[in-house]
């Protein structure tokens, strides 16, 4: 009888620990090789995580939802084969089908240390976007001996998102108690310090003039509202908790203003109705997100400040057009990422964006896959929305929101001339963009050529 172990995968480079939300097999249970074992949740996705071996699970050692560093012993399932001690990535877990072709992350591999912070870069060109430079090491931290201690080393190498909340904050990572593994800093104890009013400024380094912060928006107080008899108590689940995270710093970070335009579809609706068919025997469904995420992959190119990102005082205008897809779930709101969007086809988008969705509807995703986003799509429209005003998905500096797609009266000119009322497919589109960056009028010319192209789409493009 051999003892196979099961670990906590690194979901992702920059995770150093996960939460073991819900087991899917109890003590004693036979498990199959590849079948779903345990969820897991880290503050990029959610996900299953397959059996490496069958056999019988025989031990339970993390228990839900508790929270461990990666490479956690997790459990132990007992076979009669003659198998390591500690598992091999499984097959479901080396594959995964992807957007455009892509692998998916294996599990769980070596851990490896998160990168260090990346030196700042010059800002390239609007018109010619360019690779970001490599990261630069951070300095070693040492130990009493001079010699840096693999304690101290992890302490300093906390996640991008851990360094991304504390620049934006002004807060010195350093000076915090961590409660991660030994002593490292987690996304909880930053956004704990900040919300209690820690006030720790980033130092200065030596011959450089010290900088005055932007003013501090303050910490977020909710104030303690007491249940009613009959009401039901539920804690936040930890995507409700990111998302929730999330937006309250993206309000804080951007200067949100919304543009809204009006698109006849007509055109569109007319192209579903010719090719759908079609479409659909190659497996494709021809939606109407689909052309809308055609027409904003085509003009991110062209808008190179809408397909952008701040950092500190310079703009980082993204060489890659990455569009993500939100997708409402019952338990929240996650977004999967179309890579290189503009390289696709209308057909290869739409097969993207179905895959996508489903894959994050049955908790599939890889963590690369909700990663490296440079715009947004959200449709709301799809549960009747008019119009909204959508947050921005930070780091980006820009979001579309799409309305209820129907049809509707629309004043018309005839070729004579003259005007009549018409029924015509009509829809909303509003985009939020970040107005440290992208002007009004940027903006409106992005929103303008997207309209042109939905309302001109050519045929040869289906």
């Amino acid at each position: 009888m051999a003892r196979v172990d099961v670990l906590m995968p690194q979901m992702g480079e920059s995770i150093a620990e996960g939460t073991l939300s819900k087991w899917l097999k109890k003590l004693g249970d036979e498990v199959k090789r590849d079948e779903p074992l345990f969820e897991i949740s880290t503050d990029k996705v959610d996900a299953e995580i397959p059996a490496p071996s069958a056999g019988v699970l025989a031990e339970i050692k993390v228990q839900e939802g508790q929270t461990v560093p990666v490479q956690t012993l997790v459990a132990v399932i007992e076979t009669d084969k003659g198998a390591s001690t500690t598992a091999a990535p499984s097959a479901a877990a080396q594959r995964a089908p992807a957007a455009s072709g892509a692998a998916v992350a294996s599990s769980p591999p070596a851990p490896k240390p998160a990168p260090a912070a990346p030196a700042a870069v010059s800002p390239p060109s609007p018109t010619a976007p360019s690779r970001p430079l490599p990261p630069t090491p951070a300095p070693a931290v040492k130990g009493g001996d001079g010699a840096e201690t693999a304690e101290e080393r992890l302490r300093r190498k906390s996640t991008p998102l851990v360094r991304k909340i504390a620049a934006e904050h002004q807060v010195d990572i350093s000076t915090i108690p961590g409660t991660g593994f030994a002593g490292r800093v987690t996304k909880q104890d930053i956004l704990g310090a900040i919300e209690r009013g820690v006030s720790m400024p980033v130092p200065t380094p030596a011959g450089t003039a010290a900088r005055s912060p932007l003013p501090s928006a303050g910490p977020v107080v909710h104030p303690v509202v007491q249940p009613w008899p009959g009401d039901r108590v539920e804690p936040f689940s930890k995507i409700r908790k990111i998302t929730a995270d999330h937006m309250i710093m993206s309000r804080r970070t951007s200067a949100h203003v919304t543009s809204f335009f009006e698109i006849d579809y007509s055109r569109v609706a007319e192209l579903r109705r010719k090719h759908k068919a079609a479409s659909a025997e190659r497996g494709v469904n021809l939606t109407y997100l689909a052309f809308i995420a055609k027409a904003c992959a085509e003009n991110l190119r062209k808008h190179p400040v809408v397909n952008a990102a701040v950092s500190g005082d310079n703009i980082i205008y993204r060489r890659d057009v990455n569009i993500g897809i939100a997708v409402a779930l019952d338990w929240g709101l996650i977004v999967p990422v179309v890579k290189r969007a503009d390289e696709l086809s209308l057909g290869g988008l739409a097969r993207a964006i179905n895959d996508l969705g489903e894959r994050a509807r049955t908790k599939k995703l890889s963590p690369d896959e909700i990663q490296r986003g440079t715009f947004t799509i959200t449709n709301p429209g799809v549960f009747g929305s008019y119009a909204g005003a959508p947050i921005i998905n930070q780091p980006q500096v820009a979001i579309l929101g799409v309305g209820a797609i129907e049809k509707r009266p629309k004043v018309v000119t005839l070729p004579d001339g003259t005007d009549t009322i018409a029924i015509r497919t009509m829809g909303m589109v509003s985009m939020s963009y970040d107005h440290r960056v992208v002007d009004g009028a940027d903006a409106d010319r992005f929103l303008a050529d997207v309209k042109r192209a939905l309302e001109d789409f050519p045929e040869g493009a289906i």
